[in-house]
């Protein structure tokens, strides 16, 4: 293989004392909703939030005089971007970033943050790494390869030897899977400590291109995904050999479980994922039989999420519970009608959220109107009991489905 256990050891001593050995803790209230036992490290607490500081620190501890003088170039949709910037400043290396125009505002402005060149380019790292590459051969930099590279996969595999350090009796790793550099250092890292430890691969159904290397296979790869962080559309020459000899599968996450994944995240552990980093415990959602009753390691490998999104996913995942519902009534138009609803929906426990009164649709009587209200209610069965009470009242409430929220 083009990396070794002994070179994820070196890795280690490298980054020693400049990255942080981040925790790994228990996570009972996901075991519960998962049926298996359930560890995580917490990768997002990294500087940079995100696993990228192993691999980069890594890789430009390693450049000589000449190389550090000339400057680093990189392509990134965020966490990757940002680990470089933050470690070349550390090092006085001059660093340019390439960057999808895709990525999140957060990501972007972060990059900046720590003094690297961003360049925005394209609607994908694949059209970023183009750009990439004709500024690497125009200025003669060093090129920091996202995944491809053996010293970025060497220091993302610490990862693991920290693991299974603090839990040594792990069945499974499930990781996130994009151009395959975390999943193939923690695999060797993994399998170089344990070699019964099962390794399983986490990609997002929208990008998958570990999955279709490894069964030759071409399902299509492209279009808006949470986790813009593993969205890729080829895989790595040294990464596919060691993902293909060493894991074992992979399972194909979609958004709506992604988006479960970081709230879960949210909710139960109160610590921010983004959607790459949710990708392992999404895994586990979407084929819990899978994992029943093992012991599972889950790398939290990032938490960039854009605020804006993460209150999107929130409300959402609110919707799919049924604790954010909205109905439409079909109400006579006369006074003291929405304060009779109003009052009524307070008897019932519900909290109105929003109320959007019409009386110029033609499908509603000239003397009636349409009130559609969204309100919070406690849960499904609350919700169906509010619905049954404006149905009773003579209200003739229709739900309203706000694209995927009841799958």
């Amino acid at each position: 293989m083009s990396v070794t256990f002994a070179d994820i050891e070196a890795a280690r001593r490298v980054i020693a004392g400049h990255v942080l050995r981040t925790p790994m803790l228990p996570a009972p209230r996901l075991s519960a909703i998962t049926g298996a036992e359930v560890f995580v490290k917490y990768e997002n607490l990294q500087v940079t939030n995100s696993f990228k500081d192993r691999g980069a620190l890594n890789k430009l501890s390693a450049l000589n005089a000449d190389e550090r003088k000339r400057g680093v170039i990189a392509m990134s949709a965020g966490n990757h971007a940002q680990a470089v910037a933050y470690h070349a400043a550390r090092l006085n290396i001059p660093a340019t970033i390439v960057m999808p125009v895709t990525t999140p505002f957060v990501k972007v402005a972060a990059t900046r943050s720590h003094g690297a060149e961003v360049v925005l380019e394209g609607e994908s790292i694949a059209e970023a790494q183009t750009r990439c590459e004709a500024l690497q051969s125009a200025r003669n930099l060093t090129l920091v390869h996202p995944y491809d590279d053996a010293r970025i996969i060497a220091g993302q595999g610490t990862i693991a030897l920290e693991m299974l350090e603090d839990v040594p009796a792990l069945d499974v790793l499930v990781i996130p899977v994009g151009g395959g550099g975390l999943i193939s250092g923690n695999a060797i890292a993994a399998r170089g400590i344990n070699p019964k430890i099962e390794i399983v691969g986490a990609e997002a159904a929208l990008y998958p291109s570990m999955w279709n290397a490894l069964h030759n296979e071409s399902r299509p790869i492209g279009g808006p995904t949470l986790a813009e962080g593993i969205a890729v559309k080829n895989v790595g020459k040294l990464t596919l050999p060691i993902v293909r000899e060493l894991i074992s599968g992979i399972v194909l996450v979609d958004e709506a479980q992604l988006e479960r994944a970081v709230n879960a995240y949210l909710t139960l552990q109160k610590t921010m994922a983004e959607g790459a980093g949710a990708a392992g415990l999404a895994a586990m959602l979407a084929e819990p039989e899978r994992f029943r009753g093992k012991k599972v390691g889950l790398i939290l490998c990032g938490g960039n999420i854009d605020p804006r999104i993460l209150a999107s996913v929130m409300v959402r995942e609110l919707e799919r519970e049924d604790r954010v519902v909205s109905f439409r009534l079909t109400i006579p138009d006369r006074p003291g009608v929405l304060g009779h609803i109003a009052t009524r929906l307070g008897e019932l426990g519900a909290n109105i959220l929003e109320v959007d009164h019409k009386r110029l649709f033609l499908d509603v009587p000239a003397k009636g109107a349409r009130l559609d209200v969204t309100v919070e209610t406690r849960d499904r069965a609350h919700a169906d009991e509010i619905e049954k009470a404006m149905e009773k009242d003579g209200y003739q409430p229709q739900p309203i489905r706000h694209g995927d929220a009841r799958e």
